[in-house]
């Protein structure tokens, strides 16, 4: 791995502690990155506002590809370099789709005020889904159906009980409807047994933000290292030249990479040593 340039490191589970804090290893790490040159970036699910709750502008990463890719941020320069918000026309037949289905769901703002968005409560009530707007209802308003808003949205949040069938069917469903769209499985961060589906413009994904970068500092793939720990860490990983998941990882996807120690056990930091022997 002596070739590498560039780190990237999902943030929840992965390079943050279950609690939210950044260890003093991490930091270290990232220090030690800086000192060579490498170029450090968080690729993360969290829209920005999400991000500054949980990394304070002393952390020196280099980049933050948020939203799962759909912007990317100089974290240095404290600026919005890059952004893909899905287009009108297809925001517009989302809505209408899940209001129709009666899913509960949330439709972010563009990027990069994509912290904001409407919020729709389907027809079986879902304790995820209110756990989710009580964190962020802040920034929420209730979707009026018969006035529906106009304009480009960043993604959409559809929150489902855990189960693969249904939730291979909805993404077949709704990727038919719109060609440029694409729909990302997570694991709930909150909860166990539920899945967050979410949609954004089918450019969108953590690898190609980092790709974006790369683009920018005259960077090759083969030159890159990937982190993650669970399904929408995916792109990211299929992207960098050498990639390795957590050992908090999902059981039915450890063996997809390489593994490194879990995330309460400063698995970035120590994949930052083996990088740097």
């Amino acid at each position: 791995m002596e070739n590498v340039k560039l780190v990237a490191t999902d943030l929840d589970g992965t390079f943050l502690r279950d609690d939210r804090s950044v260890s003093k290893a991490n930091l270290y790490a990232l220090e030690q990155l800086g000192e060579q040159q490498i170029i450090r970036v968080a690729a993360t699910g969290r829209n920005l506002k999400k991000v500054m709750d949980v990394l304070n502008p002393e952390v020196p990463f280099d980049y933050i590809v948020f939203s799962s890719g759909a912007g990317v941020y100089n974290w240095q320069k404290q600026e919005h370099i890059y952004s893909q918000n899905i287009i009108e026309s297809s925001a517009t037949k989302l809505l209408n789709y899940f209001v129709q289905e009666q899913l509960n769901f949330h439709a972010f703002y563009p990027v990069p005020d994509n912290h904001k968005h409407f919020y729709f409560r389907g027809a079986q009530p879902c304790e995820e889904f209110e756990r989710y707007f009580e964190f962020n209802k802040a920034h929420a308003t209730e979707l009026e159906v018969n006035t529906l808003p106009n304009g480009e949205l960043c993604q959409f949040l559809v929150i489902l009980k855990e189960n693969e069938d249904h939730f291979r069917q909805l993404k077949s469903n709704i990727e038919a409807l719109c060609p440029e769209i694409r729909v990302i499985r997570a694991s709930s961060p909150i909860t166990k047994g539920y899945i967050w589906l979410e949609v954004f413009h089918r450019s969108v994904s953590k690898g190609n933000g980092v790709l974006e970068i790369c683009r920018r500092h005259g960077i090759t793939s083969e030159q890159t290292l990937g982190v993650g720990n669970d399904y929408n860490d995916f792109d990211l990983l299929e992207t960098t030249r050498h990639s390795f998941l957590t050992d908090n990882s999902p059981e039915e996807i450890k063996d997809r990479y390489p593994l490194v120690p879990s995330n309460q056990k400063d698995a970035f930091a120590i994949l930052v040593q083996s990088l740097l022997k």
